[in-house]
C-alpha cells in the first residue's frame, strides 16, 4: 500500500462568499453531499487515512522555531493566487488507483485535485 495527498486548491475568496465559490446555494449543497458519499466510499474500502476542509488562509501562522526563541506570523507563509482548501490522505495499493480516486474527487468537490505520493519510509 503506499500513501497520497489529494489536495483541493482554490481562490482565497472562495472563503468571502456563502457558497464557497459554487456557482450557487444548490450546487454547493449538491458537492458537499456528493464528497460526503465519496468519503463513505473510501472508507469503506479501506482507503481512508484522513480528510478535511480548511480555515482560511488568512487564519494561518507560520511558526519558525529554528532560532534561540520561536517566531509566530500571521497569515499564510507563500503569497499565491490559489491556497490549499482541503485534503484527502488515502493509502491505496497503487498510482492507478489514486489517479482515479483523485479524478472522482476532482468531479465531486468541482476543482482540481493534485494528487502527490507521501515519501516511502526506507527500507
Amino acid at each position: 500500500m503506499a500513501k497520497y495527498l489529494m489536495s483541493v486548491f482554490g481562490p482565497e475568496s472562495l472563503y468571502d462568499s456563502e457558497t464557497y465559490g459554487y456557482e450557487s446555494q444548490e450546487q454547493m449543497t449538491q458537492s458537499m453531499a456528493d464528497t460526503e458519499a465519496f468519503n463513505k466510499r473510501l472508507e469503506e474500502q479501506g482507503y481512508l487515512v484522513t480528510a478535511d476542509g480548511l480555515e482560511a488562509p488568512g487564519t494561518a501562522t507560520i511558526v519558525d522555531g529554528m532560532g534561540e526563541k520561536p517566531l509566530f506570523t500571521d497569515g499564510p507563509f507563500a503569497e499565491a493566487k490559489e491556497y490549499m482548501a482541503g485534503f484527502w490522505v488515502i493509502d491505496v495499493p497503487n498510482r492507478d488507483i489514486a489517479l482515479q480516486l483523485a479524478a472522482e474527487a476532482s468531479k465531486v468537490c468541482i476543482g482540481k485535485v493534485e494528487l502527490r505520493a507521501m515519501m516511502a519510509e526506507p527500507a
